[in-house]
């Protein structure tokens, strides 16, 4: 478990562009905090990355909004689930086994059924509206490739 700090909203969009260079086909990421953490702006920062030309919007009512950019990319937010039942109507592991980039926020609900290989990132509001401090683990290919791109970047060194 990796515990850093975003300053800002640069920091935020400098921690979506690392992890969609970390990403490749079948990447989950995961996303929990509080209402108003920041899960949907890193998830809109991943996204323009992966040169995601369509407007990002929060999936609250929608549950699963899908977009086409360098990877197939979706965005899942399990909020308003009730019940594991609930995701499978929705067939929430053909977004877990895709071939594209699957963003879950509110991921702490759907634990039982993700893989192994994931990230996960935990957001909490700061003293500031845009500071964040990220609590970061994970598996695979994905976490390790954060860990060193963590490491080299001066911004996430606290």
């Amino acid at each position: 478990m990796i515990t850093f700090y975003l300053k800002n909203l640069e920091e935020t969009e400098k921690l979506g562009e690392l992890i969609s260079s970390c990403s490749a086909a079948g990447t989950v990421i995961c996303l929990d905090g509080d209402l108003g953490a920041g899960k949907t702006t890193l998830t809109k920062f991943i996204g323009k990355h992966l040169n995601i030309e369509e407007t990002i919007t929060s999936p609250t009512f929608s549950i699963v909004k899908e977009y086409e950019g360098d990877l197939k990319f979706y965005h899942m937010d399990a909020y308003r689930l009730l019940s594991l039942d609930e995701a499978y109507e929705v067939d929430v592991e053909r977004y877990i086994y895709s071939d594209g980039v699957f963003v879950l926020e509110w991921a702490e609900k759907l634990k039982e059924i993700l893989p192994e290989n994931i990230v996960s990132l935990t957001l909490k509001s700061g003293s500031d509206i845009n500071q964040r401090e990220v609590i970061m683990s994970g598996k695979g290919k994905i976490f390790d490739c954060l860990v060193r791109g963590l490491k080299d970047n001066d911004c996430f060194r606290n």
